[in-house]
């Protein structure tokens, strides 16, 4: 008979204590964090291409927003959670010349610094993220390096969705 109220005692220790986080995806929110604000990502690299910071920012809203319970608040006073971006290094570079000397495939590399700020118990996450793709130079013009910049900020923004949940 002891046996079994220690079992009781262990089962409801295990239930109660779970019930402060939330799960979704294999995430776990603490539950008193409800909301998260996801300001336009800065773009202060010198990449020809104009859509990275608009990009970045709907890949974030998208995993934080779309794959959790948070909701997204504009005021970012007034959420839990705040994240920033800046994008600090954008780079396009050959990885294979041809036999004529001629770039055949380039890599596009992107370098992120985040802040993920929970405002809540005044912590902070401040880390660079980089990821990179590579493309035809030759075929593929500036539709695929266009192509390689957004699948190396796909790659950046799982990171960052990774890094940031996985400290709560």
């Amino acid at each position: 008979m002891r046996t079994l109220s220690k079992i009781f005692f262990v089962g409801v220790l295990l239930i109660t204590s779970s019930c402060s986080y939330y799960s979704f995806s294999g995430v776990s929110i603490p539950s008193n964090l409800n909301t998260i604000s996801i300001p336009l990502a800065e773009d202060n690299s010198s990449g020809p291409l104009t859509l990275l910071d608009e990009s970045l920012t709907e890949l974030m809203i998208e995993r934080f927003v779309r794959q959790t319970r948070l909701n997204l608040v504009e005021d970012e006073s007034e959420a839990d959670l705040l994240l920033t971006a800046q994008i600090t290094r954008y780079t396009n570079a050959p990885t294979s010349v041809t036999g004529q000397e001629r770039a055949q495939f380039n890599r596009v590399s992107i370098s992120v610094a985040t802040q993920y700020i929970n405002q809540i118990n005044d912590d902070a996450l401040e880390r660079t993220f980089s990821g990179f793709d590579d493309y035809d130079a030759l075929e593929g013009g500036l539709e695929a390096e266009e192509s390689a910049a957004l699948a190396a900020l796909e790659n950046i923004a799982d990171d960052l969705f990774t890094a940031a949940t996985s400290n709560w």
